[in-house]
């Protein structure tokens, strides 16, 4: 294999005035992210408040002096900390944003090992952040990464690179995994850094690029999966164990005491961050995932010596009074297995949409471990991520709520958009994009509530549905 460097065909800057121009319209699309690093570590700012607004039109003196601060600040800060940063604020929201800040990393001429890793983690960003909903959670393919990076990468060559196979078979085994455990045996965060490190000049070639990306993110994609489900897990035991009376059990294999209160482990279940939020290896996840398996372990073992009536009728009971509905399990066994029938109109208002998507899950709960759940409404069929399923099953609050209602909107829409390409009749479309188009409004708004609150699990989950919700729109907006 060559390391030597290969061209990568970013959009180039013009010469001369209009060539400053650009360049400094990308320096005000990354300034905001380069202050809020500054403050996040408490590094001095060289501009007055009243100057942090920089003037669209380039002026050479500031110039330059942006542009020297942010060399400056490129040679201090570490990936984890432009991590920790995105993944904590809106910024992460911004396209442009992101474009520049990649952009300006790649177009140097000389690029180290930290600003190699920004790259990668910057790309992986980009990706999460630009790709549509509907390809969200399949199993993304090369071409699918290069048409989302167009923007900041051009036109790329999806053929493989033999020496980015390694990633393939990594991927490969992601696709068998059903817990934590599973994915904990293997060293696939190492693995990767290796065929990243062994790379050279390679790594810079579009296709592998694409390549890194795509590995990075069902990576990612897959631990967040399987964490939410090991979380639920964890949440339902709890409740079952409280209504049986249980309110200590032995969480030793956590870490914690051996009388350890159901209520502190609930807030720890509650409140878990996603061990990527700072400077991580392969040592650091395996602890933090470690842990919550053990607290797994430690309600299942606690569960095993309750009687199984006093554990198992519990669990229904919150979710029948959310429900509000006396439906037998016959009729809920009968809906799952057909899957829930439009009125004989085509028409469904949100409380009975609702109530449909309920009554499937209740009907044929996801096998443990389960990473995305079908449910149908007539002829269409909505995917639901483990947390969408969570927020009707087993939780409860806020973020639940709108969790929830953003699934039904969602559901409204694709199951409205089928009806119209069947019948040619757009009335109930119209009605159900502009309930979707108020939700969207509200769980945005809900997202930014989130990220201010630094609950980065109810950020990141109400952004991809609220992402998704999105997709729906857009895709019934074209007929």
């Amino acid at each position: 294999m060559s390391n030597s460097l290969t061209t990568l065909k970013i959009p180039t800057v013009a010469k001369g005035e209009g060539g400053r121009q650009e360049q400094w319209d990308e320096l005000r699309s990354v300034f905001p992210i380069y202050l809020a690093l500054a403050k996040q570590l408490e590094l001095q700012i060289p501009f007055s408040p009243d100057r942090r607004t920089l003037p669209p039109k380039v002026d050479k003196p500031l110039f330059d002096s942006v542009q020297n601060w942010l060399d400056s600040l490129d040679l201090r800060v570490m990936v984890h900390q432009l991590r920790h940063l995105l993944q904590m604020t809106t910024l992460n929201a911004s396209e442009s944003g992101l474009r520049a800040l990649i952009l300006r990393h790649l177009r140097k001429a000389t690029k180290s090992t930290v600003d190699r890793d920004k790259i990668d983690f910057l790309l992986v960003q980009y990706f999460a952040l630009c790709a549509p909903a509907k390809i969200y959670h399949k199993q993304i393919e090369l071409g699918d990464v290069a048409q989302v990076m167009e923007p900041v990468l051009g036109e790329m060559d999806t053929a493989p690179l033999p020496w980015c196979e390694p990633l393939e078979k990594m991927i490969d085994g992601l696709r068998g995994f059903r817990s934590l455990r599973d994915i904990l045996k293997t060293n696939f965060i190492e693995q990767g850094r290796k065929v990243k490190e062994a790379a050279g000049g390679m790594f810079y070639d579009p296709s592998a690029l694409i390549a890194f990306i795509r590995f990075n993110f069902l990576l990612r994609r897959t631990f967040i999966e399987l964490m939410h489900a090991d979380l639920i897990s964890v949440r339902t035991g709890l409740a079952q164990l409280e209504s049986a009376g249980i309110r200590f059990i032995n969480a030793t294999q956590a870490g914690f005491s051996a009388n350890e209160s159901t209520t502190r482990i609930r807030k720890l279940a509650e409140e878990w961050k996603q061990p990527f939020q700072q400077e991580y290896t392969e040592r650091t996840v395996n602890q933090a995932f470690e842990k919550l398996l053990g607290l797994r372990a430690d309600v299942e073992k606690a569960l095993e010596k309750v009687p199984h009536k006093a554990a198992a009728e519990p669990a229904a009971a919150p979710v029948t009074s959310l429900r509000n509905t006396t439906a037998n399990a016959g009729a809920l066994n009968e809906s799952a297995n057909a899957g829930s029938k439009l009125p004989s109109s085509g028409a469904l208002d949100f409380e009975t949409c609702m109530e449909q998507i309920w009554e499937q899950l209740i009907a044929a709960p996801p096998t443990r471990g389960r990473s995305m759940t079908t449910i149908r409404l007539g002829s269409a069929r909505i995917l639901l991520s483990s947390w969408e399923v969570g927020a009707f099953v087993s939780e409860d609050g806020p973020s639940a709520e709108d969790l929830r209602r953003a699934v039904v909107a969602r559901a409204l829409v694709t199951a409205a958009t089928e009806s119209t390409r069947e019948s040619g009749n757009a009335t109930q479309l119209d009605r159900a994009l502009a309930v979707a188009r108020v939700e969207v409004t509200r769980l945005l708004e809900r997202v930014d509530s989130a990220k201010h609150a630094k609950d980065t699990e109810a950020a990141v989950n109400l952004g991809i549905s609220a992402k998704r919700l999105v997709s729906a729109i857009d895709e019934a907006e074209k007929l």
